[in-house]
């Protein structure tokens, strides 16, 4: 069987149902993952992992302290099967595909409707890497270089741009794709907010946006 072409996408999941059904180490990181996006998370197990009790106990995540049973996945957006128990992860990934649920069986690729990428952040600024399940240890290493080499100056950096945009679309101003593409001198805008000389590159993006939108413009009259 050929193995499967993934489709990246980010799901909003605020707010919404997340079953996650194992106590773990395992359940652990998916549970951490999905408080961050601020999902409401229900976990079933008779067990937990010390950290995940705190966490119940601090009402971040509710729990049902149980073994899984059918029914649990009513009104989920998503689920996440983290036990140890191969049987257990194969009846909770056929509820949940029988309920147009989608779900992720950890380490069971076959069985999951999606995959987990390797995920760091710099605040609005997320980079997801993924092998197809090919091996996860390699996108952690892509993952760990790319998170040396991008610093804090990239969140700083979204931030400007979002501030123009945003300042740009109150006055009637939008620019293309391809001119915002041309405009960014990413190197340059990045030395000039390291140095605190903010205000110098929001001058130097507006003025780049403006000269390449003059720049495209003659291109396509040519």
């Amino acid at each position: 069987m050929e193995a499967p072409v993934y489709y990246p996408i980010f799901l909003k999941i605020h707010g919404k149902r997340c079953v996650v059904i194992g106590g773990g180490q395992v359940a652990l990181r998916k549970i951490n993952a999905l408080l961050e996006c601020g999902a409401d998370i229900v976990v079933i197990s008779p067990d937990l992992h010390p950290e995940l009790s705190q966490l119940a106990e601090d009402r971040e995540i509710k729990v049902i302290y149980r073994d899984y049973e059918s029914g649990d996945l009513e009104g989920a957006f998503i689920v996440v099967a983290a036990t140890n128990r191969r049987d257990i992860n194969q009846k909770v990934a056929d509820e949940a595909r029988a309920q147009n649920i989608l779900v992720n069986v950890v380490d069971a690729q076959e069985q999951s409707d999606f995959i987990i990428p390797s995920l760091f952040r710099r605040g609005d600024l997320a980079i997801a890497i993924s092998t197809a399940g090919g091996s996860p240890a390699l996108a952690k290493k892509i993952r760990t270089r790319l998170e040396q080499s991008l610093g804090e100056e990239y969140t700083l950096l979204l931030s400007l741009i979002k501030e123009v945009r945003s300042v740009l679309k109150e006055k009637g101003i939008v620019f293309s794709a391809d001119v915002w593409q041309d405009a960014l001198d990413i190197d340059l805008l990045v030395r000039l907010l390291q140095t605190a000389q903010k205000e110098k590159a929001r001058s130097l993006l507006v003025s780049n946006l403006e000269e390449s939108e003059r720049r495209l413009r003659r291109k396509d009259n040519i």
